[in-house]
């Protein structure tokens, strides 16, 4: 509950500011305090935003081609990453697992690693409790001699049931799910989980690769795509909030506790780390 009363007296001069004086010119101004609350308050995480991008893009990324992917998983299974924040993790290791066997497949090379910067999001368009990844990832491998080797199309193995298998092997081996709720899930016609391969992006392409970046760890929701309705204002007396899809096309009305409760899920614990870096750039 700390993060929603700091979010909440972010901004606000009465909760502290600091008075700001120019030596040349003499004009004062007061700033307000901010709250730095990560992954939520969406000012405060902007500014994390922009300078994680501009980081990953001078510190991390080396310049050989990247590809954006995505890996979701299905309904099905979202309940036990919300009950136990500790899976998230081990998603993650699960995506590269699938990442470095495709790319490595590509590139057969003995020290062939490919670099990952993965991240996790755990909502979807309308802040709904979808645990998903965006993985930003060289193109190709780098081998022992740090030369890079491009990954020759897109070829390989078929990504969605690897991604399958690991998922479900990590479910298991933690207790969450047995033999059976595997079996009936690999009968399904369509598995739930999806790979999503994005198109290349060339070392070139510099605004792009930072516009990914900072996508990949937004906030998980947009003040300007909310629109709050006082209870003095509604129909039925209950304050409510209407909020825009991304693509402005969809919207949904929710009570104002109910939807106060979908975003409180998406604030990660103390210490929790939201992106991992593996392979090549692991260090």
């Amino acid at each position: 509950m700390d993060v929603i009363y700091r979010f909440l007296e972010c901004g606000d001069p009465h909760c502290g500011f600091a008075r700001v004086r120019c030596e040349y010119c003499g004009h004062e101004y007061l700033l307000a305090d901010s709250c730095k609350r990560r992954h939520f308050c969406p000012s405060c995480h902007q500014k994390r935003v922009i300078e994680y991008g501009e980081w990953l893009l001078s510190d991390v990324l080396k310049k050989v081609p990247h590809r954006h992917w995505v890996l979701s998983i299905p309904k099905r299974l979202r309940i036990y990453f919300l009950f136990d924040r500790r899976l998230l993790a081990k998603l993650s290791q699960c995506a590269f697992k699938v990442i470095r066997a495709y790319l490595t497949h590509a590139v057969p090379d003995d020290g062939a690693v490919p670099g990952a910067s993965i991240a996790v999001q755990t909502y979807g368009d309308f802040s709904n409790f979808n645990p998903h990844l965006h993985a930003i990832v060289s193109d190709g491998c780098f081998l022992d001699d740090h030369a890079f080797r491009m990954a020759p199309g897109l070829t390989g193995p078929d990504l969605e049931e690897a991604f399958q298998y690991e998922v479900l092997k990590m479910l298991k081996k933690e207790g969450k799910i047995n033999d059976a709720i595997i079996e009936n899930m690999r009968s399904w016609h369509h598995s739930g989980f999806h790979v999503y391969l994005g198109p290349r992006i060339w070392p070139d392409e510099e605004k792009g690769l930072e516009n990914l970046a900072r996508y990949i760890i937004r906030a998980c929701f947009s003040q300007q795509r909310m629109v709050y309705i006082p209870a003095q204002e509604a129909s039925d007396g209950t304050a409510k909030v209407i909020y825009t899809s991304k693509d402005g096309k969809h919207r949904q009305t929710f009570d104002a506790v109910d939807w106060l409760a979908r975003l409180v899920v998406h604030i990660p614990g103390r210490y929790e780390h939201m992106v991992r870096y593996y392979g090549y750039y692991s260090n």
